[in-house]
């Protein structure tokens, strides 16, 4: 089975460099652009199912992407972005966040300001990862979601490794990265 994973495309709060988690932003002009740029490399890939986070900015993405093809899309809150509570809309840096807390130590397994935990975060994404694996064993699909679900889904085809700070997985907006079961 493969799975490709993408990020939304760019909304103006990443521009911003605020936290979205759930709070629901559409994506900018560049955003959608990103996602037909993306489209062209999945209209080669053979995805036969797209999972997409409910949230407006990756289901936006999912759309586009499976314009041409009009492959199936399914809408699961188990890939939604983490709920980062009362600390949405603020910015890393400028407000200081990165200084008080490590928010992707799942060791730590931080409650913060009303925030999902890491370990409620990798619980809910790795739960649904296994049932894909379970039902899909057969397909490519594509799961589009969001920079701090992306990171646990990264850390699931890693080996769920805890000890492992989740902070750096690098993925930008229309980011793809590939993994298999």
């Amino acid at each position: 089975m493969k799975v490709y994973v993408m990020r939304h495309g760019q909304t103006d709060w990443n521009v911003l460099g605020k936290i979205q988690g759930r709070t629901d932003i559409e994506l900018n002009e560049t955003g959608i652009n990103q996602a037909k740029s993306a489209k062209e490399k999945f209209n080669q890939a053979g995805i036969e199912v797209i999972f997409t986070s409910p949230l407006k900015r990756a289901r936006k993405t999912a759309e586009i992407v499976s314009e041409d093809k009009k492959v199936p899309i399914i809408i699961k809150h188990e890939i939604s972005e983490r709920n980062f509570g009362e600390i949405e809309g603020l910015n890393f840096v400028k407000d200081g966040l990165f200084e008080r807390i490590n928010f992707w130590d799942y060791q730590a397994n931080l409650e913060y300001e009303n925030m999902e935990s890491v370990e409620e975060i990798c619980q809910r994404v790795w739960r649904f990862l296994d049932e894909i694996k379970q039902q899909y064993h057969d397909k490519t699909v594509l799961l589009v979601t969001h920079g701090g679900t992306a990171r646990v889904i990264q850390s699931y085809f890693q080996g769920k490794d805890k000890h492992v700070l989740l902070f750096n997985a690098g993925f930008g907006n229309c980011d793809i990265k590939e993994y298999e079961y």
